[in-house]
């Protein structure tokens, strides 16, 4: 695996076959052609298939997806329960898929006040972490954008959990383990963001 750094960003090359996944095609599970409806529908390259009927070629593509990174006053970090699977009942932080024709800061905006209730000011780009997401016995692809989220605070306002959230809750940084949280590329990026807030060095 190669690093490259371009300017505070570090980009990562993975090789092939290596961190990528090997064994079956990501597209296995898809026999018809969704145009057609042919069973011809073959491998064409790593992340795609092609029809032999009609010519047509489905590459796969990830999914966008968000995370928001909130802190309070307090330096404590938003963490919110996973209500549903996959990785029900473990930590997570606010976030989810990007809806069709929306922006990837209208979407974590959007996440933010379906799972917390918290209508967020303004957001600032972080990061970005590849992800495998196991639903419904497929495996997507998504690359996951964390945002710094500032979100508006008051006296009257309190998180709540709500939609895929089972239960909010504040963390100090030093409480925060990244294992106790389900998904990989969640619990990587609590690694980074971590360091981000100032317990460890970058």
């Amino acid at each position: 695996m190669d690093k490259e750094h371009t300017n505070s960003h570090t980009v990562t090359t993975l090789p092939l076959g290596g961190e990528r996944g090997g064994g079956l095609h990501p597209l296995h599970l898809f026999r018809y052609c969704p145009l057609c409806g042919s069973s011809q529908f073959v491998e064409n390259n790593g992340k795609s298939k092609r029809c032999l009927d009609c010519g047509f070629v489905y590459y796969l593509n990830p999914s966008a997806a968000t995370v928001a990174v909130i802190t309070n006053e307090r330096g404590e970090l938003l963490v919110v329960r996973r209500a549903k699977d996959p990785a029900r009942g473990t930590l997570d932080l606010p976030g989810g898929f990007s809806d069709c024709y929306e922006t990837s800061e209208h979407g974590v905006v959007r996440e933010v006040k379906e799972e917390t209730g918290l209508d967020v000011d303004r957001v600032e780009f972080l990061f970005s972490i590849p992800n495998l997401y196991e639903y419904s016995g497929f495996t997507v692809h998504t690359i996951d954008m964390f945002y710094r989220c500032y979100v508006k605070t008051g006296d009257d306002i309190q998180a709540h959990a709500a939609d895929d959230a089972a239960e909010v809750m504040w963390l100090r940084p030093e409480n925060v383990n990244p294992a106790d949280f389900g998904l990989k590329s969640i619990s990587k990026g609590v690694e980074r963001i971590k360091a981000l807030l100032g317990e460890t060095t970058i």
